[in-house]
């Protein structure tokens, strides 16, 4: 272990297991973090579920404090219009946690404090200990997501999310001012934030996401998924997140019938935990499976003639594009969803406009197996020279201590 301090690590979700997208990255952080100092980590469960994983990442922390989030949305909203806060900090606030907070820096030598998320950056007291510095990791330009939401909708959601994305730029904009370096996913989204909450003078980078190249591999062990109707196309993810969601239905009501009207025995395999009822209503339509969770996605995506990522609102650097890449599928994405990976359209993954595009994309790929074969070639290729989880977190020591 490095000598220079200790480490603070302020979780919005419990960095354990690797098994959604938030948690694959702050998972990674955790691991990069514990090989160079000792880490204390504060966070939040969702569940049951995430509680049960508190024993085994014990294993990895110094110390840790893991609590039950308790506030709905709608509990949060209350309290963040009487207070001025946004509902997603006001979601995540809870005083015990402020507690712990204070008790780990009066008794041990911090000297980074890492939050994970713009949620937990009201964790950071604006006194830090002498000598330590405070990183915040915002992964995503989370207002930017509550603006275009608002763009979109009419009506009392539609100036719900409108003040959200307002008040949330507000909050970030003051935790970049005081923080002494914040990290987006992307150089893309880092100075998208940095020209709109105009803190360019600010120290704003990235610090990008990888892929467990190790994990995700044709030549890893996993079981295969026998799904004799083909061709199959495949989309993973969290399914009752909102930007997913609509992919989703994007996908089936526009994309999937004109692919259909030529391979009409085409499949469209949802895969992912907690499929919201909007999601499980189009396993009603032809052609279309929902499969909830599954105890390992390796195996649809091996099984995937394309692998789809259709998204309309998405921030950072997409998890889901990165695995389908390493396992070697060719990749058909939207501009959105292909936004900050570093790899180039044509050779490594295929970028759609829209859902015609999308179609039509796709329908190229399945009359051409070699031209996809050698594309899903080329995905892991990049992956292997640009996104292992060692390369893209090499910075991190620098960032922490200076």
């Amino acid at each position: 272990m490095a000598s220079q301090g200790e480490i603070l690590f302020l979780v919005h979700r419990i960095p354990f297991p690797p098994d959604r997208g938030d948690k694959i990255r702050s998972y990674n952080m955790l691991k990069a973090m514990a090989d160079i100092a000792p880490v204390h980590v504060g966070c939040f469960a969702d569940d049951a579920r995430d509680m049960g994983f508190a024993d085994e990442m014990a294993e990895v922390t110094a110390s840790q404090y893991v609590t039950m989030r308790a506030r709905s949305k709608p509990v949060a909203g209350i309290n963040g219009l009487l207070r001025g806060l946004p509902i997603l900090v006001a979601m995540y606030e809870k005083p015990e946690l402020h507690d712990w907070v204070q008790g780990v820096l009066a008794t041990r030598p911090i000297r980074a404090i890492v939050a994970y998320s713009v949620q937990m950056a009201h964790y950071v007291p604006h006194i830090l200990p002498m000598g330590s510095r405070f990183m915040m990791d915002f992964v995503d330009f989370d207002s930017a997501k509550y603006a275009a939401y608002g763009a979109q909708q009419s009506g009392a959601m539609g100036l719900v999310h409108r003040r959200e994305g307002q008040v949330l730029l507000d909050f970030e904009r003051e935790v970049a001012c005081r923080a002494d370096i914040s990290t987006f996913v992307s150089e893309a989204e880092a100075q998208l934030f940095a020209r709109t909450a105009d803190v360019q003078d600010q120290h704003i980078c990235a610090l990008e996401n990888g892929v467990n190249l190790q994990y995700f591999n044709v030549q890893s062990n996993f079981s295969e998924i026998d799904y004799k109707e083909k061709p199959l196309l495949v989309f993973t993810g969290q399914m009752d997140y909102r930007p997913n969601i609509e992919a989703v239905e994007s996908f089936v009501y526009e994309a999937l019938p004109i692919i259909r009207a030529k391979y009409e025995n085409a499949s469209f395999a949802i895969v992912g935990r907690n499929p919201a009822p909007q999601v499980t209503t189009l396993a009603k339509r032809p052609g279309v499976i929902v499969t909830g969770d599954v105890p390992d996605v390796r195996g649809w995506l091996a099984a995937a003639d394309v692998v789809v990522a259709p998204l309309r609102i998405a921030r950072g650097i997409q998890n889901k594009v990165l695995e389908a890449m390493a396992m070697a599928r060719p990749v058909v994405a939207s501009p959105q969803a292909a936004e900050g990976i570093d790899a180039t359209n044509g050779e490594h993954f295929i970028v759609a406009n829209d859902p015609q595009a999308e179609a039509e994309a796709v329908r190229v790929l399945l009359e051409n197996p070699a031209q996809a074969a050698a594309l899903g070639q080329a995905a892991r290729a990049r992956m292997e020279a640009r996104y292992d989880w060692a390369a893209t977190l090499a910075p991190l020591r620098k960032m922490l201590f200076g």
